[in-house]
Parts: structure tokens; C-alpha cells; sequence
């Protein structure tokens, strides 16, 4: 299915919301732009019609969101792609791909949500330790993660930006010293890829996964999982199937390999209808650019700040550094329960969250400042 087209000048055309909804809640959910809609109705209707007819076609959609999801984090090759179901699922090919020892420790955050915690505490079984550091007490979170570090830790685990109080992380910094110390470095992406520019190659990355329901514009259900490839046999498998193998259309072969790329870690048949909801959505992002997408979710973010430290009521938890920054801002009323804040604001159409203590705004690219304008004057009159 193509959808290649201009969208430079015509990308406000994709969003379609309900005048009544503010919308600023895209580090839970996004609203799918008209492309992705297409993309689902234009294949539902081919189904019904043709069946499984123009499968090849399906795989050509397929090998395109490879390549799309490629070039949005600069991996290497289309190869160190795997398409799986969720971020959680991807975490745990990971945490029980690797062959931990008794004694090894991996580095984490008291901020993590909870698929970036769960997972890592699982392996205390094997006698593994999970370390959280405390970011909010230290001028420098990276350095309160170092100081965590000693010979037997094993992995850094992360998350690009925190879900609760958008705290950015500084992945270059990190990967550089993971790779000085000979640890692995696994990012949990999912309020990064779509939203701001995201280089595994730069930042040294071995693992890295996230949804595409949040800042890719997609649906739920599939998730990008990259592997660095000389990573790739760390990973003891743990589900097989047709998928997973080298020569994976040849049905009738007794002698079969796993696959070299990181189709290894995907045992089934793929999601092809949210495969051709997420090329459509991430084709659009990539034809903008995401040098000028992360531009407008700054913009967005750093707007809000300001409206925020206008009234006397308000007070940021998220860190209003610009360097800090990425699509999520989190703040209090100084007057108001923030959980009833946010039930009466989701009542009056304002699409947000109640995170880490507060209200979590998180706007988008297209979110523009009238929008963000009455959401605030929304929070002070409630």
C-alpha cells in the first residue's frame, strides 16, 4: 500500500479531532492521524474483498515499516528491526534473553514505569540486583546513575524520557560510559521515538523498544524492538515458531535456522493490519522531518512552562531546564488535589493524565497554542 506523499505543507489536514476535546494526552495515547486511518480502512476492505490475495504486497508494507522505523532511531539496517506486540514484551526478550550470574546488578531509576521495573526485579530468582537511583536528588541524573555503578553491574536500563515527570535523559552521556565500562545499555523509548530525533548509533545502544500508540501515531499492539546486531546471539530465544526462521516461507523445511536479522525474536504471524496503520503514521512523521517535529513538541512543551510559571497557583514538577525537556510537562496547583484536578478536567474535554503527583500534559507536534492556551485557563478556573 503507498502513501508516499508531500505531507510538508499539508500535515495539519491529519488530525481530525472532536472540537469538544482538547487533546493533550499523547504519552498515553494518540489520536491516529487520517493516513493511518486510511491505511486500516483502505486494508479491511481489501481483506473482505480479496483475502489473503495480495499477501506479497502485505510483506512489501511490512519490509517498509522496517526501513521507516530504521531510519526514525539511525539504526544500521532494517535488520536490527524486530515487530513485536509491546514494549513489555520486548523488555522481557531482553531480561530473559540474557545469561545472567549470580551477583550481577543492573542500574535503573526510581522513575521507571512500571514495564521498565517489573521486568528487571523478576530476575532477583537469579540472583540479580536491580539498583534505582533517585534522579530528582542529584544536580546531574546521569551521575546519580554512575554512582550506582560498580564491577558487577551488568546493564544500564532506562527510559529516554520518564513517563511521569518527563525528565529527558541524557542517552549520549550514558551510552558513552556504558560503552567505556563495558556494560550494556537498554532504553525504554516510548515517550522518545516519534516525538523527538532518537540515534542508537550516537548514544551506543544495544536494546531499545517502544510502542507505537504514543508519539508514533499508530495503534496499540506493535512495538519496535532493536537490537544491536553483534547483541543479537546474547539473546537466548525462549519462543519459536514458522516466523522466527531464516528461510521462513519454505514451509516444507525439516533443517530450519533462526533467522540472522532480528526477525528472530518474532515466533508468529505478524499484526499486519497495525503494521499498515504504523508505516502510514511513521511515513508521515519521517516526510516531516523529525528534526522540525522535535522543534514543535519543544516549542509546545517550553509554551506551557511559561503559562504555568505566569500563575502563582501552578508550580512545575517537571525539570524546566531546556536541555530537560522533552513532549511531557507535569505540574500541581498549589490550591487543588491534583487526582480531583484531573477527573474534573478530563469532564470538560481536556485529554490529559494524572502522573507522579500531578496533572501530565503532553502535546503533540501539531498541538497548537490556542489549544494549550485554554487548557491552562481550564486548570485555573476549575
Amino acid at each position: 500500500m503507498d502513501i508516499s506523499m508531500n505531507m510538508t505543507n499539508n500535515w495539519q489536514d491529519e488530525f481530525q479531532l472532536d472540537k469538544g476535546l482538547l487533546y493533550l494526552n499523547h504519552a498515553a495515547v494518540s489520536p491516529w492521524p487520517r493516513c493511518a486511518q486510511k491505511a486500516v480502512k483502505d486494508f479491511t476492505d481489501e481483506n473482505s474483498i480479496y483475502g489473503s490475495r495480495n499477501y506479497l504486497q502485505w510483506l512489501e508494507t511490512e519490509q517498509a515499516l522496517r526501513e521507516q522505523l530504521a531510519r526514525l532511531i539511525n539504526a544500521p539496517s532494517s535488520s536490527d528491526i524486530a515487530l513485536l506486540k509491546n514494549t513489555s514484551e520486548a523488555l522481557s526478550v531482553v531480561a530473559h534473553g540474557l545469561d545472567w550470574q549470580s551477583g550481577d546488578n543492573i542500574v535503573s531509576s526510581n522513575e521507571e514505569f512500571p514495564s521498565n521495573r517489573i521486568v528487571w526485579q523478576s530476575l532477583a530468582s537469579q540472583g540479580v540486583e536491580l539498583r534505582q537511583a533517585d534522579l530528582s536528588t542529584n544536580e546531574s541524573p546521569e551521575d546519580a546513575l554512575f554512582a550506582l555503578v560498580d564491577e558487577q553491574t551488568r546493564m544500564i536500563a532506562i527510559s529516554s524520557v520518564e513517563y511521569a515527570s518527563g525528565l529527558k535523559l541524557d542517552l549520549q552521556r550514558i551510552g558513552e560510559f556504558c560503552q567505556q565500562h563495558e556494560i550494556l545499555f537498554c532504553v525504554d523509548a516510548i515517550q522518545s521515538i516519534g516525538a523527538l530525533r532518537f540515534d542508537v548509533q550516537t548514544c551506543h545502544i544495544d536494546f531499545a523498544m517502544a510502542d507505537g500508540h504514543k508519539w508514533m501515531l499508530g495503534p496499540e499492539g506493535l512495538a519496535l524492538f532493536y537490537v544491536r546486531a553483534e547483541q543479537r546471539d546474547a539473546l537466548q530465544l525462549h519462543q519459536y515458531g514458522w516466523h522466527m526462521t531464516e528461510d521462513y516461507m519454505n514451509f516444507d523445511n525439516r533443517q530450519w535456522t533462526v533467522a540472522e536479522s532480528a526477525r528472530r525474536f518474532e515466533c508468529g504471524s505478524p499484526n499486519m493490519l497495525a503494521i499498515h496503520a504504523l508505516q502510514a503514521s511513521t511515513a508521515l512523521l519521517l516526510d516531516i522531518g523529525m528534526e522540525e517535529i522535535e522543534r514543535r513538541v519543544i516549542d509546545n512543551s517550553s509554551y506551557l512552562i511559561d503559562l504555568i510559571s505566569e500563575n502563582k497557583d501552578l508550580g512545575c514538577i517537571t525539570n524546566t531546564h531546556p536541555e530537560r525537556l522533552a513532549g511531557i510537562v507535569t505540574f500541581k496547583h498549589r490550591a487543588k488535589d491534583s487526582q480531583g484536578l484531573y477527573t474534573e478536567l478530563m469532564q470538560a474535554g481536556i485529554m490529559c493524565a494524572y502522573r507522579g503527583g500531578g496533572i501530565r500534559f503532553s502535546p503533540h507536534f501539531y498541538t497548537n497554542r490556542e489549544t494549550l492556551s485554554k487548557a491552562i485557563d481550564a486548570v485555573i478556573k476549575q
